[in-house]
């Protein structure tokens, strides 16, 4: 994958000063800075690359366009925690397509994981198994996720740190829903145990691949709430923005701008110096002064950026240093006979019951809807082909074996692909992988870490990294501080950060 910068307009001479300065320009930085913006507060956003996304963003390849993280929007419609948002900061929604589900292939058999709540519980009774301990075990999640969607909605704030925290969650939860919070402790292997399917191999398969792509752990260390939201999270409603993902961007930030906020691209930030309504914000297009600071980047970029929050930050990142997981994109641009035959556009793969997660035996088949020439040019399609994968594989390789590996890899990730797209990538316009080093060198993701720790009781939840680092007015959001769920977390933690930040700048002010 080859870097494409846009510059969504001249570079100018930083602002001598602003309320807010959030650093990083992916989901949850761009949604805190809005919010913001839209109560009155003077924002500066500060991203190193040519546009805003991080690694919910896109690149421009020959007239089309690729996702490089997320390929969907999620709760994006009415009542949801995305749909909030957009209301928050009075934008409506860009044209999307509301997704009917997607198509899980498991080793034996095919699953139809559908939108609709009827049709999804149908299907995976006589898919899955029609028992008394699947229907119990099914019941269960449902409630479990019923119970902590409403919760994310109403602005759940983890982890506690505040006796107000735990009043709002007590609401946000309800007093008749309360003693389903001892679940915070257990994990979905534990309820799989319950009810006497930890052995049952399509039920734990399927539940396999969605809680790694949702909370990227396995589902005897995947905490089981966390977990029941992950694992029905396309009941919440997935939408695909004409143009994927930049077809959400350009309006946001179009919107967010019109509000008055300031997004300066290409614009890396060095250090970060001061304390609350005098902090010092370096960069290489010069000084901002700031009221607040809000890092949106990953942990242990914030810790090298700003020293006062390494002493803080410290215990987290040792902890969680051998929970970092790198993903594989392969972006194909394809005639659009290659992807034609199949009611759905996007596809999850299963390669074996046996074999552990990552480099193809999960995988997401992710396909631009037809028409959509925001995404390709006519007549063709775009084609997000993606697999977790480990860190340490991908390091220490010269340059020949890096090349060698990333080639078997995209040519594996396709082949695999074509249980479902037998003719894929056979006449590709644009063929190109992105790699743990990809996100190092163009995300500025320490090692490639994405989407976050891998989520165990330990360190989710109440165990999460704070919002709040102890140094006033300074505070982090993102993927660091609620890892999984993607876009969902990021604007659940925008929501608290923001709120905070605006009371702490009232009492600057």
């Amino acid at each position: 994958m080859v870097r494409t910068i846009v510059q969504d307009r001249p570079t100018r001479t930083l602002p001598a000063n602003c309320d807010v300065a959030i650093l990083g320009a992916g989901m949850a930085g761009m949604a805190t800075a809005a919010r913001l913006q839209a109560q009155g507060m003077a924002t500066v956003v500060l991203e190193a690359h040519g546009h805003a996304g991080g690694c919910a963003g896109y690149y421009r390849r020959r007239g089309f366009s690729f996702d490089v993280g997320a390929t969907t929007l999620v709760d994006f419609e009415p009542g949801g925690v995305g749909a909030e948002l957009l209301a928050s900061v009075g934008m409506p929604m860009p044209d999307a397509e509301a997704l009917p589900g997607y198509v899980a292939w498991l080793p034996d058999r095919v699953v139809t994981l559908y939108r609709d709540r009827a049709a999804w519980h149908a299907e995976r009774l006589r898919a899955l198994g029609d028992t008394t301990n699947h229907r119990a075990f099914w019941a269960f999640l449902d409630r479990l996720a019923s119970v902590f969607w409403a919760a994310s909605r109403d602005g759940v704030r983890l982890p506690v740190r505040r006796l107000d925290d735990a009043a709002h969650n007590l609401r946000a939860i309800g007093l008749r829903n309360l003693p389903l919070a001892r679940h915070a402790t257990t994990t979905l292997g534990d309820a799989l145990r319950r009810y006497g399917l930890r052995d049952d191999a399509p039920v734990v398969g399927l539940l396999s691949m969605l809680v790694e792509d949702t909370v990227h752990s396995t589902v005897d260390r995947a905490p089981l709430i966390n977990s029941a939201l992950g694992v029905t999270i396309r009941g919440a409603g997935l939408s695909r923005a004409s143009g994927g993902m930049r077809g959400f961007w350009r309006p946001f930030v179009d919107h967010y701008r019109r509000l008055g906020g300031d997004l300066r691209t290409n614009c890396p930030v060095e250090r970060v110096d001061g304390t609350a309504g005098a902090f010092l914000v370096h960069t290489r297009r010069g000084v901002l002064n700031a009221a607040q600071v809000v890092s949106a980047l990953p942990a242990s970029s914030t810790a090298r950026l700003c020293a006062a929050t390494e002493e803080r930050l410290a215990p987290y990142l040792r902890r969680d240093s051998d929970a970092l997981g790198g993903a594989l994109v392969v972006a194909l641009g394809v005639p659009e006979c290659e992807v034609d035959g199949q009611a759905f556009t996007h596809h999850q793969l299963l390669q074996d019951y046996g074999r552990p997660l990552g480099d193809g035996t999960n995988m997401f088949v992710s396909v631009s809807a037809p028409g959509d020439t925001e995404s390709a040019p006519p007549g063709h399609r775009a084609v997000m082909v993606s697999t977790h994968t480990e860190l340490a594989s991908w390091e220490g390789l010269g340059a020949e074996a890096y090349e060698a590996r990333k080639q078997e890899m995209s040519d594996r990730l396709i082949g695999l692909a074509r249980r479902v797209y037998p003719m894929l990538g056979e006449h590709a316009v644009v063929r190109e992988i992105g790699t743990p080093r990809t996100y190092g060198r163009y995300a500025l993701r320490p090692r490639g870490a994405v989407g976050g720790v891998r989520q165990t009781p330990a360190n989710a939840n109440q165990h999460a990294v704070p919002h709040d680092l102890g140094v006033p007015g300074f505070w982090q959001v993102g993927d660091s501080t609620w890892p999984g769920l993607g876009t969902v977390a990021c604007v659940v933690g925008s929501r608290i950060v923001a709120a905070r930040a605006l009371r702490s700048g009232r009492r600057v002010r």
